[in-house]
């Protein structure tokens, strides 16, 4: 795996081996997902749940978002995306500002999320939301984003599932938008409804 643009571009990341209990998104997939995702990473504020290796979250690092919150509960994972943080931004030197911030949190249980006060601002401008397929956290994660501060008018939410599976078109303030499939992986493009 690889950061596939940006100032660490071809930086490789740490991977789980053979650990079955992070299953990192693709190369191909995560290429594609940020070719329709375009310049809206600029500057943006990226909350990468279910984080895994932080591949989502350090991919809008590289292409420019402002700061990333990576969220997930297992130690292998927040030791991958340490080290991968750490690794990319020896990659990016100065043009590094802001460190990122980890937490640990079982997402299973609720996402009540406790920001550290480097986190400027509760709302995002992208979530990617990334869980174990085929448990119906998806769905489960999307209804509380849905319900929580997390979002504001211009956000735009990004869940990926087994490419066959059926998540919810439209929640009280959230709506499907777009979704593709690569392979055996889907992505659902979420933004929030216009009055």
């Amino acid at each position: 795996m690889r950061i596939i643009s940006g100032l660490a571009r071809g930086r490789k990341l740490a991977t789980p081996g053979q650990s079955k209990a992070i299953r990192p998104t693709s190369d191909r997939a995560r290429e594609a997902l940020f070719s329709i995702i375009g310049t809206r990473v600029e500057s943006a504020r990226v909350l990468d749940l279910f984080a895994g290796t932080g591949a989502l979250g350090i991919e809008a690092l590289s292409r420019g978002a402002e700061y990333v919150v990576f969220v997930d509960y297992y130690q292998t994972a927040l030791q991958l995306i340490k080290q991968n943080c750490l690794s990319c931004m020896q990659s990016m030197g100065s043009a590094f500002f802001n460190t990122p911030v980890i937490i640990k949190h079982d997402l299973r249980r609720n996402l009540n999320l406790n920001f550290p006060q480097t986190v400027k601002d509760v709302a995002f401008d992208l979530i990617f939301l990334d869980p174990p397929y085929g448990q119906d956290l998806a769905e489960t994660i999307l209804n509380e984003i849905d319900k929580s501060d997390l979002i504001g008018s211009s956000t735009l939410i990004i869940a990926e599932e087994r490419s066959g599976a059926t998540l919810t078109q439209s929640f009280n303030r959230i709506h499907l938008s777009d979704q593709r499939k690569y392979g055996d992986t889907g992505f659902w493009f979420y933004t929030v409804k216009t009055s």
